[in-house]
């Protein structure tokens, strides 16, 4: 497994990670073995960026991770997330302030049974609350010896800046994806700072593509290109994600950033597919073909 680079401090962590949100959101029997199996499979395989958050589950996903480390927990870089509060309805709110970033951490470290979490993100940035208060705060965490690294999920270039300049940001966790690029509003400004980029989804949307939510047609282009993604799948003796994750991969050199998907999986074989993507080098012309018009914003 190639190694990566993150954020200014240049923190080590292999080049793609694992999302583990799917290993676990309501108490199931088999969720601990199943979790804890495809983790070690992961970190043989040298897969050790494994991701998490106190909103999988209520913190049932954090205590799940925690467990499958136990006794590997200097082979990981954990890194997990604090800030958004979900309310019975199903709806959910940010919260942000000072003393919900002191309590959050505590509350993070006991359910993943560690002493220090790698990196720390705040989940959702909270409009009550200015940016420097919640960074600051999180700041703290880093000097009292609880969390390594800061990160932010879902953050506008502005909001970087800010918090950057009060303290360090390794990361900026966000969707990116052939479907989704949003981001790339944002990714310039990660470039200046130095501060990496780590993909949520970033397979995008490889079933039944040529049809949205609601059941409606998609756009003539968006099918056109889902049946040019096949092709290069083709191309390559590869799947259509393996070709969306190395297009993501390659992103770095694009952009001058460090990129870091963290594609999630609940089985063995898919860890390996996707870690099998990192070997899949696209021509310039394919990367042109695939910088095409399908992204949503």
């Amino acid at each position: 497994m190639r190694r990566a680079a993150l954020g200014p401090e240049q923190w080590e962590v292999s080049a793609q990670g694992l999302g583990c949100m799917r290993m676990g959101l309501a108490r199931k029997p088999t969720d601990f073995a199943d979790a804890a199996d495809v983790i070690g499979h992961a970190l043989d395989r040298g897969v050790t960026f494994l991701d998490t958050a106190q909103m999988y589950g209520d913190g049932y996903n954090e205590s799940l991770v925690g467990r499958a480390v136990r006794g590997r927990r200097d082979e990981v870089q954990l890194c997990t997330k604090f800030g958004v509060i979900v309310h019975p309805d199903g709806t959910w709110t940010a919260r942000g302030d000072a003393a919900f970033v002191r309590q959050s951490c505590d509350a993070n470290l006991e359910r993943l049974d560690v002493d220090v979490i790698d990196l720390y993100y705040l989940h959702r940035r909270d409009p009550r609350v200015p940016i420097e208060e919640s960074v600051g705060a999180m700041a703290d965490l880093v000097a009292a010896g609880k969390v390594r690294y800061l990160g932010l999920s879902e953050v506008t270039g502005d909001e970087l800046r800010a918090a950057h300049a009060v303290h360090p940001i390794t990361a900026v966790q966000s969707q990116w994806s052939l479907f989704s690029r949003g981001i790339e509003k944002v990714v310039p400004v990660c470039a200046e700072l130095g501060v990496g980029v780590v993909p949520f989804a970033p397979r995008g949307t490889m079933k039944r593509v040529a049809v949205d939510g609601t059941g409606a047609q998609l756009p003539t282009e968006r099918a056109a290109f889902s049946a040019g993604l096949g092709s290069l799948a083709r191309k390559y003796d590869a799947t259509p994600g393996q070709i969306a994750l190395a297009w993501l991969h390659q992103r770095a050199r694009v952009w001058n950033v460090t990129v870091v998907p963290i594609p999630g999986t609940t089985r063995a074989d898919h860890l390996d597919e996707n870690i099998a993507a990192l070997d899949i080098v696209l021509d310039d012309d394919d990367l042109s073909r695939l910088d095409g018009p399908p992204a949503s914003a």
